[in-house]
């Protein structure tokens, strides 16, 4: 099982919203990047959700229970066969304890090569195995 980070903005839609649906599709992800990286997210895979805006911090965790498939509204398959521009669908598992601050995961010397702090406008991205344990660890989960 993989963890990724999948960045939101909260005002179009939080962490709250995806519990309050219990399920939605994660669309309108159009980097080639975070595509890729979403396009590798398996069932059961588990998300750090990331509110980004004023925010910034980890506020919850979701898992992956529909795999990678077509946007409706960007239908279409690249010369791989994959989705050109791939969804997934999320539901959530719980809220953290503590929220993680970007400041917090920057101040870490850690994180010093993870995509949230290399790549600051990726909204998808894998969470090595030591950074998903670390995220828990400081998000109480």
């Amino acid at each position: 099982m993989a963890t990724f980070l999948f960045k939101t903005e909260p005002s179009e839609y939080s962490f709250d919203d995806l519990v309050r649906d219990r399920r939605a599709a994660w669309t309108g992800i159009s980097n080639a990047a975070a595509l890729g990286h979403l396009r590798a997210a398996a069932v059961d895979d588990e998300v750090f959700v990331y509110h980004t805006g004023d925010e910034k911090r980890i506020v919850g965790l979701a898992k992956v229970v529909k795999k990678p498939y077509e946007d409706p509204e960007q239908p279409g398959l690249n010369d791989n066969g994959q989705p050109r521009f791939a969804v997934v669908d999320l539901a959530p598992i719980r809220a953290v304890k503590t929220p993680v601050t970007l400041a917090q995961i920057k101040a870490d010397k850690r994180f010093a090569e993870f995509g949230l702090v290399k790549q600051s406008r990726l909204s998808v991205m894998p969470v090595p195995a030591a950074l998903d344990k670390a995220i828990r660890t400081m998000a109480g989960l």
